[in-house]
């Protein structure tokens, strides 16, 4: 079995069910993004090569619910993988989130270049 690829980027797609609508996102590893009222924080993002017979892309995040005075409650933590979305699935009453991709760079500049 060959060794998981880490990236620095996660793709992820959110949906909105009020709206219907879909938006895809990348998020650098540890970094913290707001979709809707969700903070997602992807903290790895791996790649297997093609030939594995495993799981290709999976992510491990983390993800709070945000409320109107500024306070966290965690939603989620764990792994979420590409091939299968609803393993491991963001259980929210509004919003949808699950990994598209991981890759090794994006148009959007880092964190510390903003």
């Amino acid at each position: 079995m060959a060794q998981p690829i880490a990236n620095p980027v996660a793709t992820f797609a959110g949906l909105d069910k009020i709206t219907g609508r879909i938006t895809r996102f990348d998020v650098y590893i540890n970094e913290t993004v707001l979709f809707g009222a969700l903070e997602i924080t992807p903290r790895a993002c791996y790649n297997r090569p093609a030939n594995d017979t495993l799981q290709r892309t999976s992510a491990f995040l983390e993800v709070n619910q945000m409320s109107l005075d500024g306070t966290g409650t965690r939603l989620f933590t764990g792994w979420m993988f590409a091939d299968s979305p609803a393993l491991n699935a963001v259980d929210h009453a509004v919003y949808d989130v699950w990994l598209i991709e991981c890759k090794t760079s994006t148009n959007i500049p880092p964190p510390d270049q903003r």
